[in-house]
């Protein structure tokens, strides 16, 4: 069983001349499929200075429209179809997914190709969605977590364009009605078919997709510019931040430790992602102690998130007292130190791997799932292959790797610690 692939279903992998790259996963669902595009550009490729916040912009800026398709007939066009769609911009990737029947799949694949090939939006347009995002940023910075995050990651990082969230800085933002011209830049950079992988899961014929792929996005043309983000120097020295909240809330606490990126060839992003589940889940004895027996944090977990260049480790927790931040803090730092100290018992391990895979296979359980899950790996390595060799990772950790990897990243030098509450951080 540990040997066999974690993502079983069989797919089809074609590139095209341009370098647009196409996967193709028959699934059990009759009449329903889904199309990812997945596009590897996110707030890690805004390398220019003032310029963040753009790949969340440029996905707004994505439904303004042709001259084929306006905004109102793209719209009509997916209301009579009955499509579910939407988007994302994350750190490594903008994603555009719709869910529809069998019978219209190639409309809206030819609807896409029109919009990759021939975006139009004029200057009012474009001036009126920089606002609406500067409102998003506004709302999302009412919530203590994306307030968190973004406090974190600006500490953390010097160089690494992961220094900003997707949203990007305030001040960038504030300006971005004033950027037209780079709006038209970064789409030529970007909305390339060397860097879009479409996915397309569901009730499908691999060769008749090719085919329709073919003949709608065949003529797109390959661009040049190569994105290349600042090398993040090693952090030398512990660092800190605290962000005093004006409205009342429970405190928060973020514990960081810089992490390696995504890798499905190295065990270590293996060996933390087992850790974060170890050490910090529901099951975990830390969750016990202070979410059951102490009652003194309602919300605790850990994220080894994946990332195309090495980002952070991250353990959060909302600390239900003033009084009880002490003790969590010192309590989540014992736990990453004790994984430095003792192999953990072999038993639990294989248990945890075992869990992670059951649960990995239940949730590809239709067409949008499935579709939804290769958008997430497809941006890191652009293959479906990289699940199976990182489950096949997993399965190679023992509780020795996995206590000299833990002494490898949970290092004081390397840890940024961000708090945020009423008072004074504790």
């Amino acid at each position: 069983m540990a040997d066999a692939k974690i993502f079983a279903y069989d797919y089809d992998q074609h590139d095209y001349p341009n370098g647009l790259r196409l996967i193709t996963v028959p699934a059990p669902y009759p009449q329903v499929v889904s199309l990812y595009i997945v596009v590897q550009a996110g707030s890690r490729n805004e390398v220019e200075e003032g310029r963040s916040g753009f790949a969340h912009f440029f996905e707004h800026m994505m439904f303004r429209g042709t001259p084929t398709f306006p905004p109102e007939r793209y719209e009509a066009v997916l209301q009579e179809t009955g499509a579910s769609s939407n988007a994302y911009t994350d750190d490594d990737r903008t994603v555009y997914h719709t869910t529809l029947t069998k019978e219209d799949f190639e409309t809206l694949l030819a609807m896409e190709a029109d919009r990759f090939q021939h975006l139009d939006y004029p200057l009012e347009g474009f001036q009126t969605e920089a606002l609406a995002v500067l409102g998003e940023y506004n709302k999302d910075s009412t919530e203590p977590i994306n307030k968190l995050m973004e406090v974190l990651r600006d500490t953390a990082f010097d160089a690494h364009t992961y220094k900003h969230t997707t949203m990007g800085f305030l001040r960038d933002i504030e300006q971005m009605p004033q950027m037209y011209d780079y709006s038209r830049t970064f789409f030529d950079r970007f909305y390339r078919p060397e860097y879009t992988t479409l996915i397309v899961a569901g009730d499908v014929d691999p060769a008749v997709v090719r085919a329709q792929v073919e003949r709608h996005w065949g003529a797109w043309q390959r661009g040049n510019y190569i994105c290349t983000p600042a090398v993040e120097p090693a952090q030398s020295a512990p660092r800190a931040a605290h962000i005093p909240w004006p409205t009342h809330t429970l405190p928060y606490l973020l514990i960081a430790h810089h992490s390696p990126a995504y890798n499905d060839e190295a065990i270590d992003g293996a060996a933390l992602d087992l850790i974060s589940f170890l050490g910090f889940s529901e099951s975990a004895p830390l969750y016990e102690k202070l979410v059951i027996e102490d009652q003194s944090v309602d919300l605790l977990w850990a994220s080894n998130s994946d990332h195309v260049d090495p980002y952070l480790f991250t353990v959060m927790a909302r600390v239900k007292e003033d009084s009880m931040f002490p003790a969590v803090r010192q309590s989540i730092l014992d736990t990453l130190h004790g994984f430095t100290q003792a192999p953990i018992d072999n038993a639990l391990l294989a248990n945890v791997k075992s869990h992670l895979r059951y649960r990995f296979a239940l949730s590809l359980d239709n067409s949008e799932a499935i579709a939804s899950t290769l958008a997430h790996y497809v941006s890191l390595r652009r293959t479906p292959e990289t699940i199976n060799r990182l489950y096949h990772l997993y399965e190679q950790v023992t509780p020795q790797i996995l206590q000299s990897v833990a002494a490898r990243y949970f290092h004081p030098n390397g840890r940024t610690i961000v708090t945020l509450a009423n008072g004074d951080a504790q």
